[in-house]
C-alpha cells in the first residue's frame, strides 16, 4: 500500500478533502470520515467502483491508510475523527471545473457522457454540479471531462437504510447534465449504457458493497439495503427515468440546435 509523504493543502468544499503526495509519486485528493457526513466515504467508494466498471471517466481511486505519525505533523488533520482507511482519488492537475471553463465548450470524450448521466440517475446522485466535473483542455479547444465527488449518491451524505426505499424518481435539476446532453451525438448511446448497467452481475455489486471498511460504520443490514436499492432501481426505475430524460432534456436540446 502506498504511504503519504507530504501534505499539500486543504481543498475547498464541505467534503473534508485534502491534497496529499504519496510514495508512488502522485498527488491524491484524500477524504476523511467526518461526523454528520457519515455516508460520504461509503458513497464515494460505491460510486467509484461502479463508474470504473462502466468505463466512465473517473480518476483512479483507492483506499489508503494515513499513519498516526503523519497525522501528528499536520494541524489540519489532527483535529479530525480518524478511521483506519480513507478514500483517495488521483488528483487531476492543470484542469478547471465547470464554473471556470468558458461556456459552450465541446467535450472530446463525449462517448462516455450518456453513461455518466445514467450512473447519476441510477445512484440518485443529486450533486452533479459544475463543481463536480473536471475539464482538461486538449486539442482544437476541446475538453476532456472527468467526473468527481460522489459523496451524495443515494440522495444524501447521511442517509439511513429506510431512505434507500424512497429514493427520488424525479428528473434531476442539473445544468451539467444539459451540457453533457448537447455533446451526445446519438441517443443510442443511452440504450447501450442502460444495457450494460442492467447486466452487471449482482455478485459484483455485492462484492463492491462488502468491501466498505468496517469502521466507516455501515452495518450488514445497511449494506444489504444498498445492494437491494441498486438492483431494484436499475431494473424498475432507471428505464423510466431515461425515457423522461430523453423527452424532457435530450430531445429539446437537440431540436433547438438543429
Amino acid at each position: 500500500m502506498i504511504t503519504p509523504i507530504a501534505y499539500r493543502k486543504t481543498l475547498e468544499g464541505k467534503s473534508n478533502a485534502h491534497l496529499i503526495s504519496f510514495s508512488d509519486g502522485h498527488d491524491y485528493v484524500v477524504k476523511f470520515f467526518q461526523p454528520g457526513f457519515e455516508r460520504s466515504l461509503p458513497n464515494e467508494w460505491v460510486g467509484y467502483c461502479l463508474a470504473r466498471y462502466l468505463g466512465l471517466p473517473i480518476p483512479f481511486a483507492r483506499l489508503v491508510e494515513i499513519p498516526p505519525e503523519f497525522i501528528a505533523q499536520v494541524p489540519e488533520l489532527k483535529v479530525m475523527h480518524h478511521t483506519q482507511f480513507q478514500f483517495a482519488s488521483l488528483y487531476v492537475p492543470d484542469c478547471t471545473d465547470g464554473h471556470q471553463t468558458p461556456s459552450n465548450y465541446s467535450i472530446s470524450n463525449h462517448q462516455s457522457l450518456a453513461g455518466v448521466i445514467l450512473l447519476d440517475y441510477w445512484l440518485c446522485n443529486r450533486d452533479r454540479t459544475r463543481k463536480n466535473i473536471v475539464l482538461c483542455e486538449g486539442d482544437q479547444g476541446k475538453y476532456q471531462l472527468w467526473i468527481i465527488d460522489h459523496a451524495e449518491i443515494f440522495g444524501a451524505y447521511n442517509w439511513c437504510a429506510s431512505d434507500l426505499d424512497n429514493l427520488s424518481e424525479q428528473l434531476l435539476k442539473s445544468a451539467t447534465h444539459g451540457i453533457m446532453a448537447t455533446n451526445i451525438e446519438s441517443e443510442d448511446s443511452f440504450t447501450d449504457y442502460l444495457d450494460l448497467i442492467q447486466t452487471i452481475p449482482i455478485f459484483l455489486i455485492e462484492e463492491v458493497v462488502s468491501m466498505i471498511p468496517e469502521d466507516w460504520m455501515v452495518t450488514k443490514e445497511e449494506k444489504k439495503a444498498m445492494v437491494s436499492a441498486l438492483v431494484t432501481r436499475r431494473k424498475s426505475i432507471l428505464p423510466h427515468l431515461l425515457q423522461r430524460f430523453l423527452k424532457k432534456v435530450y430531445h429539446p436540446l437537440h431540436e433547438k440546435n438543429l
